[in-house]
């Protein structure tokens, strides 16, 4: 094991490593960017959690320590359904009939910018932050990455 080691570590050039550590700092990027973000929203920003299938809102809900606890379920197909849970200040896909369960796993959101997906049913669950005046703070812009 350790001649395995010291022969890949012998292919390796310096400027190889230094690629390494960029890349690998760089993966921290967007996690630098999601605190800066998070960091801009106001104290007194209204949280929303919106439902959306197939790129529709079909629920909207303020997230607060007075929203009440509740249970929606959604018909996205004749075969398919999912239990949507509130409960103050955050939310979640309860359950569903999808394969892979990714939804049900991503467990609950309650920040600005979270997301919970279930591709299969074409359900998105996002927060967003809007000042008191409804004006959306966060940019709600769509990057489309050609293929």
């Amino acid at each position: 094991m350790l001649d395995k080691i010291k022969f890949h570590l012998s292919k390796m050039k310096p400027l190889d490593a230094v690629i390494i550590v960029c890349l690998f700092v760089a993966s921290f990027i967007p996690h630098v960017v999601y605190g800066i973000q998070l960091s801009q929203i106001d104290e007194d920003a209204l949280v929303y959690a919106t439902v959306k299938i197939s790129g529709e809102e079909v629920y909207r809900v303020e997230l607060s320590e007075d929203t009440p606890h509740e249970t929606m379920t959604f018909y996205p197909a004749e075969d398919q359904y999912n239990i949507i849970e509130v409960d103050g200040t955050r939310i979640r896909n309860k359950e569903d009939n999808s394969p892979d369960q990714i939804g049900v796993r991503k467990g609950w959101i309650s920040k600005p910018g979270e997301t919970a997906v279930v591709l299969p049913h074409e359900l998105i669950i996002e927060i967003h932050a809007e000042s008191p005046d409804g004006t959306e703070i966060q940019d709600d812009e769509e990057v489309i990455i050609p293929l």
